[in-house]
């Protein structure tokens, strides 16, 4: 029973919420209709606003206007078919918007939306065709009925500007020159305007006024350019150019005397040419046609003046081609006969030094492209005997050349440097073999100044590598071509090996010295100490065998028990009386 309750409320509760969410669909659905009506409507009374504008339209008054002045056949045409095209949309357009709007309305009525919005969108553009008709038949009227107003307010400033135009033409005549009696006529043609406009007022032909006032208008701001330009043009055409002409002309005759080679410039086509475009454009300019006039006179002077500092260019590029072609020669003759010299003692420098392959190969090819650069110098040098290139020209061209010559320059200052190389490592080979001789001698030397009663064997063994060494250098030195690496391979081996044995044999002799004299003064205790002149008679034995550093060992151990600082002393006294022997 419990369970049928539970079950009876919530089929309840659900039926209540589906009813509620049904109300609420429905609401939004006649809410959404609801805008959208009022949309449609406001839309329609929007339009029918624009409807009665166009019917209230102040056409009829403007005809009227005109009416009252009707003088001409021609105006009399344009007014009826202004009366005509009036009829047409007061009687047939209007009423066919009027008709429209009202289907409209129906189908809005009938709740018939995609039918209604497609009919109010017809009406829009019907409305906005029948608009336009109307405001431009309006604008077409006011023409006329706002045109003597109008007119005189135009009228007055075009004539402030002929009398301001033609006061400036007054203040400045002289500067128009020949031209001045066309431009007077022209202001003559402007004031004939200025009296037909005139007749046109006073015979109310207002249909011709916008085209006098046109063409009045295009006449003064074609006055503007006239009066602007016309005297820079007569002063150019008459007077700066021709004298700058003539500047040219003597100039380039001048240089021409001078053997100059200006063939380049076309100086003569181009200053016939613009004797002719000058002639041109005062013919046109006396028609008072500028077109582009000025401007083509300005080109005109800017080609003259960049002539004359291609002149000026010419002549100082004489005087530097001049100098560097000297400088050049000087460059190009020394290192010719430097190779020259190379070349032909080539092979006296193969017999001689053991070259590189790579080293001959960059030789010849230097000189082949060495020649290369001689016949374009050669050829260059032509030229200015031919007049057939400017300095200018001639002179970039040698600068590629002297360029050419410094690279083989340093190509060559290269292989040169390698030969110079090779030869002073002999040279300093042999100033080296004769120092280390110096060195083996004065080993050998030292070691006779002492009367050892043995020398060892090792120093016998060092003396034969020394001096093996020094005679591998004298072989070197004797071989033709000389390989330098080699070469300088045996004097550092010499060297080190002398160096060597020089030191060992000061060493040795330092010991033994220092040794024999540790004997002499040890004797003063052999009897004051026992077992003492066993342990000297030891050190003697070491000595006499040769043994010159246990022996020094020894001693110097034996006396210190007696005089602990006996090593030092005897450092000392080495140092003093026979370090320097």
């Amino acid at each position: 029973m419990i369970y049928l309750i539970i079950g009876d409320s919530m089929r309840l509760m659900i039926g209540t919420m589906i009813g509620i969410l049904v109300c609420l669909i429905i609401a939004a659905i006649c809410f959404v209709r609801s805008r959208k009506n009022k949309r449609i409507k406001d839309a329609l009374a929007r339009l029918e606003i624009e409807k009665n504008k166009i019917d209230s339209s102040p056409i009829i008054p403007e005809l009227a206007k005109v009416e009252a002045f009707l003088s001409n056949e021609k105006l009399e045409k344009s007014y009826n078919e202004w009366k005509e095209r009036l009829s047409n949309i007061r009687n047939v357009e209007v009423p066919k918007l009027s008709d429209m709007i009202l289907e409209t309305e129906y189908s809005l009525h009938q709740k018939d939306y995609k039918s209604t919005l497609y009919k109010l969108a017809k009406l829009e553009m019907a409305l906005y065709k029948v608009k336009t008709n109307s405001d431009f038949l309006l604008g077409e009227i006011k023409d006329i009925t706002n045109s003597e107003e109008r007119s005189r307010v135009v009228i007055t400033k075009l004539k402030v500007k002929y009398r301001h135009l033609y006061q400036q033409f007054l203040d400045r005549k002289l500067e128009f020159g020949i031209i001045g009696d066309n431009v007077q006529k022209q202001f003559e043609l402007i004031s004939n305007k200025f009296e037909e406009f005139e007749n046109i007022m006073d015979n109310k032909d207002y249909t011709e006024v916008n085209g006098i006032l046109k063409n009045i208008a295009a006449l003064l701001k074609h006055m503007e350019i006239v009066i602007d330009e016309v005297p820079s043009i007569v002063l150019l055409g008459t007077n700066v150019l021709p004298k700058k002409i003539e500047d040219i002309e003597e100039t380039y005759n001048n240089m021409i005397e001078d053997n100059y080679p200006l063939a380049y410039l076309n100086v003569e086509y181009n200053i016939d040419e613009a004797n002719k475009k000058i002639n041109d454009i005062l013919i046109r300019t006396q028609e008072l046609n500028l077109e582009d006039s000025l401007f083509e006179l300005k080109v005109l002077v800017e080609y003259f003046d960049s002539l004359f500092n291609d002149f000026e260019k010419e002549k100082l590029s004489r005087q530097e081609f001049r100098e560097t072609k000297n400088n050049f020669k000087k460059r190009l003759d020394k290192i010719n006969d430097i190779l020259d010299d190379m070349l032909n003692s080539l092979d006296d420098l193969r017999n001689e030094y053991n070259f590189k392959e790579e080293n001959i190969n960059a030789l010849w090819d230097i000189n082949d492209k060495l020649k290369k650069v001689n016949e374009d110098f050669e050829s260059l040098d032509g030229q200015t005997n031919q007049n057939n290139l400017s300095y200018s020209k001639m002179l970039d061209e040698l600068d590629i050349l002297a360029n050419k010559l410094t690279i083989l320059e340093d190509s060559l200052d290269g292989t040169l440097e390698t030969i110079g190389s090779m030869r002073n490592d002999e040279i300093r080979a042999r100033e080296q073999l004769e120092e280390i001789k110096v060195i083996l001698k004065d080993s050998k030397l030292k070691m006779r100044e002492y009367n050892l009663p043995i020398i060892p064997q090792s120093y016998y063994v060092e003396l034969n590598e020394a001096s093996s060494a020094i005679r591998e250098i004298v072989k070197e030195l004797d071989r033709k071509p000389i390989t330098i690496s080699i070469l300088n391979t045996r004097v550092d081996t010499a060297r080190d090996l002398v160096i060597k044995l020089y030191t060992k044999t000061c060493e040795l002799l330092k010991v033994a010295a220092l040794a024999e004299t540790l004997l002499v003064y040890s004797n003063r205790y052999r009897s004051n100490f026992e077992g003492m002149s066993n342990k000297l008679n030891l050190s003697e034995q070491l000595f006499l065998k040769g043994e010159y550093k246990k022996s020094y060992d020894l001693t110097i151990n034996i006396l210190k028990g007696v005089e602990p600082d006996i090593d030092e002393r005897i450092i000392r006294y080495y140092e003093l009386y026979r370090g320097d022997k």
